[in-house]
């Protein structure tokens, strides 16, 4: 039987190819732009400029790059080895390849894969769902943060994880369950072709479990907001405004659809 691992991996192996080349993620107009890291990430980080940083569950590199580009030494991580291809290639083509390393592992050998630790760890959206146990996520995060170094986490709000379709009702559980929620999807979030491994085995963790998995490896909470935007459509109703954000349409009742937490080592 194949393990939730391997189809994960398989999954977002096909969906390199349709990512590289897809308008969402724009590739030509990125490498045109050379945009630098998003800028509320930025200010709650501070300055990067000849720090460490280590993007765990990369995917093929953009957001990696963008902290390259305002000084960070990055090391991005991921266990698709098209993803880490393409995320080399990329660094390459946009002149960022000698403050950029790309290594193959999933999360959890991340430690032992890298063998040091890191001024700055970085989590991005949509990553947390495809883990099992926050718990061992939180001990890799702890293992790869150097001492007075910080965790920046912005990701899928566990509400939204947990909401139907429809946006309203609840579908699936808020909380980490051992049972994974199993998706047979063609495609994928962004526009363009589509996928040969369709099943998908994903994960909810609620806020809670989130910040008490960090806060009892040592790590300290400094700032957790939860935000009534994201940058995917998860919902038919959401409405995209400037900056590739979207939200609930005006009038409507907001609920939180992503969070971004810091924490010090």
């Amino acid at each position: 039987m194949t393990s939730w691992l391997d189809a994960n991996r398989r999954n977002w192996d096909d969906r390199v190819a349709v990512h590289v080349t897809s308008d969402f993620y724009g590739v030509e107009e990125w490498l045109a732009n050379a945009p630098g890291p998003d800028p509320m990430e930025a200010a709650l980080v501070g300055e990067v400029a000849g720090r460490h940083l280590v993007h765990l569950q990369c995917h093929f590199g953009m957001d990696t790059l963008q902290w390259a580009r305002a000084g960070a030494h990055v090391t991005g991580v991921d266990f698709s080895e098209a993803a880490i291809a393409a995320a080399s290639a990329l660094a390459e083509r946009a002149g960022l390849a000698e403050r950029a390393t790309f290594v193959l592992s999933e999360v959890a050998g991340a430690p032992a894969a890298l063998g040091r630790r890191y001024d700055v760890v970085y989590v991005s959206l949509g990553s947390l769902c495809w883990l099992p146990k926050i718990e061992e996520w939180a001990d890799t995060v702890a293992a790869l943060l150097a001492p007075g170094g910080t965790l920046l986490v912005h990701d899928v709000h566990p509400l939204a994880f947990s909401l139907a379709d429809d946006g309203v009702s609840f579908a699936y559980s808020y909380f980490e369950e051992a049972e994974p929620v199993v998706n047979d999807e063609p495609s994928t979030y962004t526009d363009g072709g589509s996928l040969t491994h369709v099943t998908t085995f994903e994960w909810n963790h609620s806020l809670g479990e989130i910040v008490t998995a960090l806060a009892t490896r040592g790590l300290t909470i400094t700032h957790l907001t939860e935000h009534d935007w994201t940058h995917f459509r998860n919902f038919d109703d959401l409405v995209e405004g400037p900056r590739g954000i979207f939200r609930a349409p005006e009038g409507a009742v907001r609920r939180p659809l992503s969070f971004t937490l810091v924490a010090r080592g």
